[in-house]
């Protein structure tokens, strides 16, 4: 008889349980969305494609402007039917914002869409959109007309069983007065937090809650990460990236450096939260128990460098076209990210945060 060739042991972690039982485990995830407009539904399909995921637990979603719009419409699909209901919901949002803007003067310019570009830079609408409000404010122009979205929300999502929703809400919104965020949780949500955190204040009047005026969550939180680590057990954070954080060279015209600026701006606070994370974990004890959890955090990203090269206008387009590009892309971005380092959720962090404790 032929010897018998000797069996590789299976391959064990740390906890002694074989590998192939540790990719099945389930894990609890956060996931942290930035705002940017129609640039959301590249947020959409990542989204998508991390539903697919059955190892991968949502436990919490803090979202800001088109992150928190993404962050309430899954949470109320997934209510309705799990992972499915989240993904249908989803797409069903998305669908509905293409067709109310079928009727918005913000379209390509006949050339653009020959083209096949997606910018609105040569749109007549836009252009006279981008010079009015450089001179007039909403207040001036107060047409009266109402917001869209606030129909779609008020149509797709049930707010009132968003308090009993298993996934945690933090839907950010800035203060107009005080400067500082509002944390809008699963039973302080409604279609006005969602238009507050998506306030663009050169677009859209403020908006009023509880007696108190709201701009758009990205000057305060884009998004804010605090609540993910305070009130969360998970120890991987999933940050879902729209607004680029570097760019070669020195934006020249006047639109590329309003451009930069608002980046800056909408990226400065969650990069300093980032910061505070690595410095905490660098100092936790992981034998202290109230320590552990910031001793153990985790952090990630998914991000496409499409993005960047989209422009600024072009978060006002929302072609249904447009749209699944984009959702196309952030499903082969998530896709990238699990065949990458899908291994690493749950063991490690691949974010390297602890860079921005560089001062230089």
């Amino acid at each position: 008889m032929p010897a018998k060739t000797a069996r590789a042991p299976a391959r064990t972690t740390a906890t002694g349980k074989p590998a192939a039982a540790r990719s099945r485990e389930t894990l609890l995830v956060d996931l942290a969305l930035q705002g940017g407009g129609s640039h959301g539904a590249f947020t959409w399909g990542v989204l998508d494609r991390l539903l697919e995921e059955d190892r991968l637990t949502i436990e919490a979603v803090s979202g800001t402007s088109a992150g928190a719009m993404n962050a309430v419409v899954l949470a109320h699909g997934h209510l309705e039917g799990g992972r499915e209901g989240a993904r249908a919901a989803l797409a069903a949002f998305w669908r509905r914002v293409s067709e109310a803007a079928a009727l918005s003067p913000l379209k390509r310019s006949p050339l653009d869409a020959l083209l096949g570009r997606w910018t609105l830079d040569n749109s007549p609408a836009y252009l006279a959109m981008d010079i009015a409000t450089r001179v007039f404010s909403p207040y001036d122009l107060d047409f009266g007309l109402p917001n869209p979205l606030a129909a779609i929300l008020a149509d797709l999502v049930d707010f009132e069983r968003l308090p009993s929703s298993p996934i945690k809400l933090f839907v950010t919104a800035t203060n107009v007065h005080t400067g500082r965020p509002r944390i809008f949780r699963n039973a302080d949500l409604s279609p006005d937090a969602l238009l507050a955190s998506a306030c663009l204040p050169l677009m859209f009047q403020a908006v009023e809650i509880d007696g108190q005026a709201y701009w758009d969550g990205g000057y305060s939180g884009n998004p804010t990460m605090t609540p993910l680590i305070n009130e969360c057990v998970s120890d991987d954070t999933i940050i879902i990236g729209i607004n680029p954080v570097e760019r070669p060279g020195v934006p020249k015209s006047a639109r590329d450096i309003l451009n930069r600026l608002n980046e800056v701006a909408f990226n400065a606070v969650l990069l300093k939260e980032l910061a505070m994370i690595a410095l905490l974990r660098d100092v936790a004890d992981p034998g202290n128990e109230k320590n552990a959890h910031w001793a153990r955090m985790r952090v990630h990203l998914i991000r496409s460098d499409m993005l960047a090269a989209l422009g600024a206008s072009s978060k006002l387009n929302a072609e249904w076209d447009f749209l699944t590009m984009l959702r196309d892309e952030g499903r082969a971005a998530a896709d990238a990210f699990l065949g990458t380092h899908g291994d690493a959720l749950g063991h490690r962090s691949t974010l390297p945060i602890e860079h921005l404790l560089d001062p230089r």
